[in-house]
């Protein structure tokens, strides 16, 4: 991919590794794409629950995307003024703080194998809740770290012998591909291991207690925006100016975020996020957190989540054996909808909900075709989606509009859907790329003028009495499945 950048044009480099494939991306002071770089990774649940990745082979992913992406740009890579780096929030490794190499997989936020564990904590939950901005629950770090201390020989080793780092993703990353090495961690992904206390903005002493984990092995705390050291591949050097969750980063895509717009991204799985220049207190069931700290500003969130997007079709396609489940869907979703239900638990039921283990089921017809099922699976990440608007309401500013983005926000007949169940339009841009131009944009000094020239698809919102009811009814077996 490459579009013409004038002698001299300031470049931005954005490294987005996501759970499927690690990017690089180069992007122009107007935020439009000039250069592209990607590599596919593996993913592999060796049990029930459990999902890992391998630390090497992420690594080695992001230096070739890197490789692609500058190597295309010739004499331009000289351009390049500054980095961005954004990766999966939730998951977490353990590395010898030496040598750099990994201890442990890398613990996918999909990975749930301590939840009968998290369950025995349950009395704690809204304390943690409270200093975390988080809900208790298996898909964040602690847990898993705790895991690894205590069934990985070579985590206790490094510990004693003084050499174990462990934390975000993002950390090692940082770690692996900075000059400097640093041990640094951001405030989206520190708090996504449910360890880090949102109102001291640092590593809080009672959940390391709570969790049983030894202190002095986390990274320290670092702002999102500042000096985090020297990208170095791909023949070139960079300053790394950003880091960020991608999902946080995604808010950013279209510039600086509105106060009446809901974000929503929809991938692997979905969230939606309201953006606040104030901390927003406790909000129940629903999380909060820093999506942004520099030097003079923060930016907060509350936050719901949907475990079951992507991931669902995924299962789906599996599960029933449809071929091409993503170029049938379109079609599918213009048919008129049956009164199948599906109630979404895949990888576990998050915001509003937070059950780690959900017995997922299609309610309705006994005979579904797989089509039906198709339409039904996507309704449901439709009402996921919207329960999270929902119980939110109450502590944000009175919605305007939704801005959707990820590779699943391509359906036409989801979008819709989102707009008749809120009653305000849903703003769609051309743009499967939103946390790669959402760090880009942190990294460039936030530009006034922000990707303002790309195409917006607008759905408005529809009377659909059908859809209100089916959704209705969906409530109504949620509500009874998990007394929420």
């Amino acid at each position: 991919m490459a579009s013409a950048a004038g002698a001299g044009e300031r470049l931005y480099l954005a490294i987005d590794q996501g759970t499927h494939a690690s990017r690089a991306l180069v992007l122009d002071r107007r935020g439009e794409i000039v250069a592209h770089g990607e590599r596919q990774i593996g993913l592999v649940r060796p049990q029930p629950d459990w999902a890992e990745q391998d630390g090497e082979e992420i690594v080695a992913s992001v230096h070739s995307a890197l490789a692609q992406a500058v190597g295309s740009l010739g004499a331009r890579a000289s351009g390049l003024a500054a980095a961005g780096l954004a990766s999966q929030r939730a998951s977490c490794v353990c590395w010898d703080r030496a040598s750099g190499e990994p201890l442990s997989p890398v613990f996918s936020w999909q990975d749930r194998r301590m939840h009968a564990w998290i369950d025995a904590l349950q009395a704690h939950g809204d304390d943690v809740h409270r200093r975390t901005g988080l809900f208790l629950s298996p898909h964040y770090g602690a847990s898993k770290l705790r895991w690894a201390l205590d069934h990985l020989p070579a985590v206790r080793r490094a510990l004693d012998a003084g050499r174990l780092a462990w934390g975000p993703l993002v950390s090692y990353l940082a770690f692996r591909l900075l000059k400097e090495r640093p041990l640094l961690a951001d405030p989206q992904c520190a708090a996504r291991t449910q360890l880090w206390s949102l109102h001291a903005r640092d590593w809080d002493p009672g959940l390391l207690q709570l969790f049983g984990l030894p202190g002095g092995c986390l990274p320290a705390t670092a702002l999102t925006c500042q000096r985090w050291g020297t990208l170095a591949s791909a023949g070139v050097e960079v300053p790394l100016t950003a880091v960020n969750g991608d999902q946080s980063a995604a808010v950013f895509a279209f510039g600086w975020p509105e106060a009446d717009s809901a974000y929503v991204n929809i991938g692997t799985s979905a969230f939606v996020q309201r953006a606040l220049l104030h901390a927003p207190g406790h909000v129940p069931r629903q999380l909060t957190g820093i999506v942004l700290a520099d030097e003079a500003t923060s930016v907060y969130t509350v936050e719901g989540n949907v475990n079951g997007a992507g991931a669902a079709l995924d299962w789906l396609s599996a599960q029933a054996g449809i071929d091409d489940l993503t170029a049938r869907l379109p079609h599918w979703l213009e048919r008129p909808p049956p009164p199948l239900l599906f109630l979404n638990g895949i990888a576990g039921l998050g915001g509003p909900f937070w059950q780690a283990r959900f017995d997922s089921r299609f309610v309705g017809d006994g005979d579904a075709e797989p089509w039906q099922k198709a339409v039904a699976l996507v309704e449901s990440i439709a009402f996921l989606l919207q329960a999270n608007v929902e119980h939110m309401a109450p502590y944000v500013p009175e919605l305007s509009r939704i801005r959707v983005s990820g590779g699943v926000s391509r359906l036409d007949g989801l979008c819709r859907r989102l707009a008749s169940l809120n009653g305000v339009p849903v703003h769609r841009r051309d743009d499967p790329e939103a946390s790669a131009r959402g760090i880009a944009y942190l990294a460039a000094g936030r530009p006034a003028r922000w990707h303002a020239v790309a195409a917006e698809d607008v759905f408005e919102p529809a009377d659909d009495p059908a859809l209100r009811g089916r959704y209705r009814r969906w409530r109504a077996l949620m509500k009874e499945a998990t007394g929420v």
